[in-house]
């Protein structure tokens, strides 16, 4: 019960006050219903939409959860109005963020956006003509991360080694990853306190508004928030002495030459990527070449089968280069 009351209190204290009044009445006619709550999907002209667990839920005129086709229809007004709280009543002052389609707000909330692109030369240059927002519900799960920790140390008084989390969408890749990052950045009793510096292109992992964390990413964490991978532990590498560095969502070969880069220098990398297992790894040039050259000795599959961070599996390489 502990936990649906935070949860509650988080949603009703963090999020409902951008949403326009009636869908906000709605909602909290509903709150005992919000156990588990990971979206609050409004699109023009269809009805909102509440993504709890694996399924989608509308809420009804009465406030209460109900099937998708009788629920309350969103208005290009209720995105209007939305949009303008996000942004503080001035969408010139978060033109950036818009143009990378999402705004965080207080709380480490992501408010993603949907409508027209105005683009030049492959490069968004500004959104127009809104239609859809998509509200993710940011949570942290303190301690999720204690099963792998013994794994990251090898042996006593080492320091962590070089990890791959793999897991399909909404598997817990990027909250067991930002737990991963305060565990190191505190220290256990694996192992001592490392400085981190977090490289969070997409400011789904420290959650940063104004640039500041809103989620628990340890004491000895720096953040570089909405920078590019490759740009990002390069600076961190010339001016913030990491003994780690972590990121998210590995793929091109400018993020693989980055992270050959901050090998070579003699800092851990911990990082992840969209995959099923490590056989999808082997059919991508960019992360199989990592893999020969042993840039991570580690590799983790995260799946939801008991619920988000479920571990499947731990590969470990050997000094042969087999992995086991």
């Amino acid at each position: 019960m502990a936990s649906i009351y935070h949860d509650t209190e988080i949603i009703k204290r963090e999020l409902l006050p951008f949403l326009p009044a009636e869908p906000a009445r709605l909602l909290l006619q509903c709150e005992e219903d919000w156990r588990g709550l990971e979206e609050i999907r409004l699109r023009v002209g269809r009805p909102l939409l509440l993504r709890i667990g694996e399924r989608d839920y509308a809420l009804s005129r009465e406030g209460g959860l109900c099937d998708p086709a009788e629920g309350y229809m969103v208005s290009v007004e209720d995105v209007r109005r939305t949009l303008s709280a996000v942004s503080e009543n001035s969408l010139y002052a978060f033109e950036e963020d818009i143009r990378r389609g999402y705004i965080t707000v207080p709380g480490g909330h992501r408010v993603g956006l949907a409508g027209q692109i105005i683009s030049e030369d492959d490069v968004v240059v500004r959104m127009k003509h809104f239609s859809g927002i998509a509200m993710r519900v940011a949570r942290q799960c303190i301690g999720c991360a204690d099963c792998l920790t013994p794994h990251l140390f090898p042996a006593p008084g080492a320091g962590p080694v070089s990890t791959l989390l793999l897991s399909p969408p909404r598997c817990g890749k990027t909250t067991m990853l930002r737990d991963v990052t305060r565990t190191l950045a505190n220290g256990s009793s694996w192992g001592a306190p490392q400085n981190v510096a977090l490289i969070d292109e997409r400011s789904e992992l420290a959650g940063c508004w104004h640039g500041r964390p809103q989620l628990e990413v340890g004491l000895r964490t720096d953040v570089l928030d909405a920078c590019p991978k490759r740009v990002g532990m390069l600076m961190a590498l010339r001016a913030l002495s990491p003994q780690v560095i972590v990121t998210d969502e590995l793929g091109r070969e400018a993020d693989a030459e980055a992270v050959r880069d901050c090998l070579h220098a003699g800092v851990t990398v911990i990082s992840s990527v969209h995959a099923n297992g490590l056989e999808d790894i082997k059919l991508r040039p960019v992360l199989r070449d990592l893999l020969a050259e042993g840039a991570f000795e580690l590799v983790v599959l995260l799946s939801r089968r008991h619920g988000p961070g479920t571990v499947e599996a731990i590969w470990q390489r050997g000094d042969d280069g087999v992995w086991r």
